[in-house]
């Protein structure tokens, strides 16, 4: 017991020293920091910090998470973690656009799904349908099974969104959940890549991440104003899919389960300054056609190399993404009246709008055997 007792009366000493030790080496001259006074902010800031907060809340109740699972390819997938007997998963972004459950998102998010999850903010999950995607521009609809007055985020009018304003980006990036980010429209026009053709895309500093695809861009107003689709790969340049498009392309999506585009079949470019003497042109307006594929719509109207379209049905033609988009939007079948330059003269052809066929996708490379 004596030996007991002066072990313990030992390790009180040691342990008494030790807090004597700390006490002493800490600084001296008062508290180790100062609390803030909550001064007051300027009645602007603190507007503008209120609304964004009801924002962000009133928003996140219509975003959901996009869980997606994809069988393994044939031979392996290269450097993919999964084992091969087991299925890949991913997660994107999208939102609420019907109280039965329309969900919007990326095509690429729900591209070749064995099965499609939807996460909502309350926890709730949904089995998910897929009912339409085209990857020209990147956009799919989702129907949740069995779901009904959910919340919904309502759609506004890109076209009236300026550079300069602000938006918010919302998403799961990175499998974090509901984040928003702040920022202008620094842009409007061609993405990174080529897309749609023809078509404007929001270009934005809000931070959009691997993640945020789907997720929905939002103005002051609480309005979609576009779909997230793709990034910088620091984040720090954003692209959205206007939603005046997605809504154009929706009544097709639910309809036919993809989008019909307009097709002509010809190689165009702009006008070049040696084209101007070549051509016998007097200004750089049209656009030129530099080749035209054999057995197409073009080349069954007449259409020639060197042929420069002006307009279509009476449309003036300024660029290539002009011609781009005026024959994409056309619905396949209709007869259109191109206005051509050809040999110093004027004149028109009549051409029908064939249909877009999306390229193979290129065959997935086998993958080496590890040394």
């Amino acid at each position: 017991m004596r030996l007991v007792r002066s072990q313990g009366i030992t390790l009180f000493i040691l342990a008494f020293l030790t807090l004597a030790g700390c006490a002493a080496s800490a600084p001296t001259g008062g508290p180790l920091w100062q609390e803030g006074t909550a001064g007051a902010v300027p009645a602007e800031i603190a507007r503008l910090n209120d609304h964004l907060g009801q924002l962000a809340d009133r928003l996140k109740r219509g975003l959901v998470q996009v869980r997606v699972q994809r069988a393994q390819p044939p031979g392996g997938a290269g450097d993919d973690p999964a084992p091969p007997d087991e299925p890949r998963r991913t997660s994107g972004s999208g939102f609420l656009i019907r109280e039965d459950g329309l969900v919007v998102t990326n095509a690429h998010v729900v591209a070749d799904a064995t099965r499609i999850q939807i996460r909502l903010q309350d926890g709730r999950r949904f089995e998910g349908k897929l009912i339409g995607k085209d990857s020209r521009v990147d956009l799919a609809l989702v129907k949740l099974e069995g779901a009904q007055g959910l919340p919904v985020l309502p759609l506004g009018d890109s076209n009236r969104l300026r550079v300069g304003e602000f938006v918010l980006a919302l998403g799961h990036p990175f499998g974090l959940e509901q984040t928003v980010s702040f920022g202008i429209v620094s842009r409007k026009g061609a993405p990174l890549r080529v897309a749609a053709p023809g078509f404007d895309f929001i270009q934005t500093d809000a931070s959009v991440n691997p993640g945020n695809s789907g997720g929905p861009l939002v103005n002051m107003a609480g309005e979609v104003v576009g779909v997230n689709s793709m990034a910088a790969r620091n984040g720090s340049i954003g692209f959205a899919i206007p939603v005046n498009l997605v809504k154009a392309l929706l009544p097709q999506l639910v309809e036919k389960g993809k989008v019909e585009w307009g097709w002509l079949g010809v190689g165009i470019d702009e006008i070049s300054e040696e084209d101007l003497a070549t051509l016998g042109l007097k200004e750089a307006r049209g656009v030129v056609i530099r080749r035209v594929m054999p057995g197409e719509p073009a080349d069954k109207g007449g259409a020639k190399a060197n042929d420069v379209i002006l307009a279509v049905d009476g449309t003036r033609v300024e660029s290539p993404r002009d011609l781009q988009r005026l024959i994409a939007t056309a619905p396949v079948g209709k007869l259109v009246k191109l206005t051509i330059f050809r040999e110093g003269q004027e004149r028109d052809l009549s051409v029908t709008v064939g249909l877009y066929q999306e390229p193979p996708a290129p065959a997935r490379p086998r993958p080496r055997p590890a040394p």
